[in-house]
């Protein structure tokens, strides 16, 4: 029997979910926000999870980052159930590792379809878990708070290196504090948030110098840098070439 988790702080929502869910041959569980979720997805291991976005504490966007950042959750179907049917909402939900993405209201019969659907793609996919490889370029994550929270700001700060949030938009973001996410940076990776930043700003644009015929200006700003002077001058300082030198280098090695 498949187990499924519902996580929404609407009592009426849960209850229609648990009623339609009821027809299957399933296990329900509920939580009614995404902290609760997440640590009901750690003891309970579901076979997947329906999860609300806008919920009280920690929405479900947090939640989902916290779960694709620990190798002990990070293969459970996410369908993110959200009256927010915006493009942007969608994309953000998928972006972030949900494999779907349903509005409300919706069809109980498109909806039961959806979980059948991805229940066995998981299934045929089922395979030994991924193990998470931080940005950083250190080795297997643990499973411990101070590593998933590391671990779901880095994925973050990946995808938005053009446009970094703050800190404190970053911490709240995983479902932290700026402090305590920065405590847990310097202790997991040996460098500050805005260290890291920099770094995979930098390993970035070489690999963008050596694998693509992009401007150097055009790089700096895919990357973040607000001129392509501010991308040379740090770039030098790291590697001691400029960019151009750089990709010349790279070029001549292929060759």
């Amino acid at each position: 029997m498949r187990n499924i988790l519902v996580v929404d702080d609407s009592a009426f929502e849960q209850r229609m979910l648990m009623d339609l869910l009821s027809e299957q041959p399933y296990r329900i569980s509920v939580a009614f926000n995404g902290l609760q979720g997440y640590q009901l997805a750690l003891a309970n291991q579901p076979d997947l999870i329906l999860l609300d976005v806008r919920m009280p504490n920690m929405d479900g966007y947090t939640a989902c980052r916290l779960l694709k950042a620990n190798p002990a959750t990070y293969n459970i179907p996410i369908i993110f159930l959200s009256g927010a049917g915006a493009d942007e909402e969608r994309i953000m939900g998928l972006s972030i590792g949900g494999v779907d993405y349903v509005s409300k209201p919706f069809s109980p019969g498109e909806l039961a379809a959806r979980i059948q659907v991805h229940l066995n793609l998981a299934r045929r996919n089922n395979a030994p878990a991924i193990v998470l490889e931080p940005a950083s370029g250190a080795s297997t994550l643990p499973a411990d708070p101070d590593a998933v929270l590391v671990a779901a700001a880095q994925r973050l700060i990946g995808d938005n290196l053009a446009d970094v949030p703050g800190l404190a938009e970053i911490a709240r973001s995983v479902g932290t504090y700026r402090e305590k996410l920065s405590q847990a940076f310097r202790s997991q990776t040996g460098m500050t948030v805005f260290a890291f930043i920099r770094e995979q700003r930098l390993r970035r644009g070489e690999q963008l110098l050596s694998e693509s015929d992009m401007d150097v200006q055009d790089i700096a700003l895919l990357i973040g840098f607000n001129s392509a002077g501010n991308f040379a001058t740090a770039f030098r300082e790291r590697n001691g070439v400029t960019p151009s030198a750089y990709r010349q280098t790279m070029q001549q090695k292929k060759s």
